[in-house]
């Protein structure tokens, strides 16, 4: 049986197809995001990696900001329950789901199977997501990619004291202009986002072992930060930007069996 699981974000589509609900025939990533061609990009080139057509699904399950407006989904189902079954199937034994995205930053406490217990969640401010990564990278005038691996090697991290993306895009050009090293504010750029992001998961409760989600878990600079803040190390799988594809391919299998 196969089943397709598509996550339409702010900034990129991503699509998986599963065979019965558990390998992995083919994943997808597209840039652009609802309201975009990065959805239809993402689904076209899901289904020619797999040889398959969209009538061989068994079933589709869209999630994401973009997740109502998609067509070819026979179902919906919620970032939260995705992200949370996307994880378990990398990383059985992960307990704490820290999803960083373009838009938001969400933490999932896990019991067995994947199924969610709790979650916190940050959607009011760009601060502390992948939005605040790519200002900071345009500020810098660095791509977006190079923003890790600066702060791994920086000596010493750069105070990044403003907790309002505007504001801290004038402080980190302030600190530019008085001459601060560019691998120490790349370093206190990736400090700022994993403090509001390990503030979320205390208050939720850390619960090993903990695994990063979404797109920002490619960043190493953020996860050097995390793992410091949170004294816990922290999982990453290459895959990390699908788990919302592929908990939705997931779910699509459950409700289709």
């Amino acid at each position: 049986m196969y089943t397709l699981g598509i996550d339409i974000g702010s900034t990129t589509s991503k699509c998986a197809v599963l065979r019965d609900g558990a390998e992995k025939l083919a994943a997808s990533l597209a840039l652009g995001g609802i309201g975009t061609k990065g959805p239809a990009e993402a689904l076209d080139g899901v289904l020619k990696d797999a040889g398959l057509a969209l009538e061989d699904m068994a079933a589709v399950a869209a999630t994401g900001y973009g997740r109502t407006r998609c067509e070819q989904a026979g179902m919906q189902a919620s970032e939260l329950t995705c992200h949370a079954l996307g994880a378990h199937a990398a990383f059985p034994q992960v307990r704490t789901v820290v999803d960083i995205g373009g838009q938001d930053a969400k933490v999932i406490s896990l019991v067995g199977e994947g199924r969610m217990r709790n979650f916190m969640m940050n959607d009011k401010c760009a601060a502390g997501t992948g939005r605040f990564l790519d200002v900071m990278a345009s500020v810098l005038q660095i791509p977006l990619d190079e923003l890790g691996s600066r702060a791994v090697r920086a000596e010493s991290a750069a105070a990044v004291s403003s907790t309002c993306t505007v504001f801290a895009e004038s402080e980190v050009i302030s600190l530019l202009a008085g001459g601060v090293d560019m691998d120490a504010l790349a370093a206190g750029i990736c400090a700022s986002v994993a403090g509001r992001t390990a503030a979320l998961v205390k208050r939720l409760g850390v619960v090993p072992a903990v695994c990063m989600s979404g797109g920002v878990a490619r960043n190493d600079g953020v996860r050097a930060a995390l793992e410091a803040e949170l004294g816990e190390p922290i999982l990453v799988s290459p895959d990390a930007q699908l788990f919302g594809a592929v908990g939705a391919a997931i779910y699509a299998y459950k409700k289709a069996t």
